[in-house]
């Protein structure tokens, strides 16, 4: 047959021209760059000149001498730019108090002194968690005794400072203070690790590794007194340790004992007894320590053990802010026993309003505390640090 369906397949064809594929013509175009962009090293190897960053001259590397009449470097607040301001300096507060005995405050605007924009520093009170354990060097002082508390230049005191941060509401309130840290380091371990951070500690001044313990507390958000030892009844029979506050010792000699026992620590808004029976209730003694530690910039917390205290007589014509407890909670190291106390805390606080009671760091106050405070928040209380419920004469 004659038809091509019969005829050898690629014969017979007739020759085509071939045409460059595109993978040839890319080929010659990536030639040419490399050969451009070789031509241009060369180029810039040998020609560099106008590439380079002009050097500055001599003279203008010469520092020029200070001027005689050269101005001190300005402080932080100027460098900024802005004066520093407190919160409230914008405006008038008033406070009254109702007929249940709650606080009222009011708010009203006002205009602040001076002229432009003020740099408001809101961490007046409290301090960040994340910077709990480290001082504010502004509130402390350099002396033969360590770094002692002071009032900051803007006025600010420790006691503001390292306080622990509360919700404002003025529902039922409590302060729980576990008091003898540091003397056993097993109950202090035990104390930091199992009670909830509401809870304010209380380092003896005579334990020990004081500085560690404080800060493993402060970055558990615990607020911290720290115990001085006070004489009591049955001195020297029972003797509180180095540093013992003494009726017997000159005011000098009962202030220094005072400022070494201060210098043991630091992040702590306050001083609590440790016994002191004797001490604390006699005026000629105690309010010349009243006075050192009101102008510190501190609270101080009696613990309720002596009934003949003159402590709130003594705070109140310091200007001290000071706080009384209202239960001892473990005089009998029972857990049932403690639970019961702590009940009778939450009775005298809704009926007040607020109330503190005080503790040892025994494993049978820590778990009783820890049981009662799971459920005390669904009960409407608020466990708040000390701070908060001193009778404070800048908070009236």
């Amino acid at each position: 047959m004659g038809t091509d369906l019969h005829a050898p397949l690629g014969q017979n064809r007739k020759p085509t021209g071939k045409k460059p594929g595109i993978l040839r013509l890319g080929r010659i175009a990536a030639s040419g760059c490399l050969i451009l962009i070789g031509g241009f090293s060369i180029y810039t190897a040998f020609r560099d000149d106008d590439l380079k960053e002009a050097k500055p001259s001599l003279q203008q590397q010469t520092t020029a001498p200070p001027s005689e009449t050269q101005q001190p470097a300005p402080s932080s607040s100027v460098a900024a730019g802005m004066p520093r301001s407190d919160p409230q300096s914008g405006a008038n507060v008033e406070q009254m108090v109702a007929g249940d005995g709650s606080v009222v405050t009011k708010y009203s605007p006002k205009a602040r002194d001076g002229n432009g924009p003020v740099l408001v520093d809101a961490m007046q009170f409290g301090q960040d968690s994340r910077m709990a354990a480290i001082p504010n060097d502004a509130l402390l002082e350099d002396t033969p005794n360590g770094r002692l508390p002071v009032v900051g230049p803007d006025g600010r005191r420790p006691m503001d400072q390292y306080a622990r941060p509360w919700s404002g509401a003025r529902g039922t309130r409590i302060a729980i203070v576990v008091s003898g840290l540091g003397l056993s380091q097993t109950g202090t371990q035990r104390a930091i690790q199992q009670l909830p951070e509401e809870i304010t500690f209380a380092f003896a001044a005579s334990g020990n590794s004081l500085q560690r313990w404080m800060q493993d507390a402060r970055r558990g958000g615990h607020e911290i007194l720290l115990q001085v030892p006070f004489e009591p009844f049955d001195y020297p029979a029972n003797d509180p340790g180095p540093d013992t506050l003494l009726t017997s010792k000159p005011v000098a000699q009962n202030i220094e004992s005072l400022h070494r026992v201060m210098g043991e620590i630091t992040n702590y808004t306050g001083i609590m007894n440790y016994q002191g029976a004797r001490f604390l209730s006699n005026p000629d003694a105690i309010e010349p320590v009243m006075r050192d530690i009101s102008k510190r910039g501190l609270l101080f917390l009696d613990d309720g053990t002596s009934a003949q205290s003159k402590t709130s007589v003594i705070a109140r014509g310091t200007g001290l802010p000071y706080a009384f407890a209202d239960v001892q909670l473990d005089r009998q190291l029972d857990v049932n026993a403690i639970l019961q106390k702590l009940d009778e805390l939450e009775r005298v606080a809704k009926r007040n309003g607020q109330a503190i009671g005080v503790a040892s760091a025994f494993d049978e106050s820590i778990d009783a505390i820890s049981k009662w405070t799971e459920e005390a928040a669904m009960r409407g209380i608020e466990i708040v640090g000390v701070a908060a419920l001193t009778n404070d004469p800048r908070k009236p």
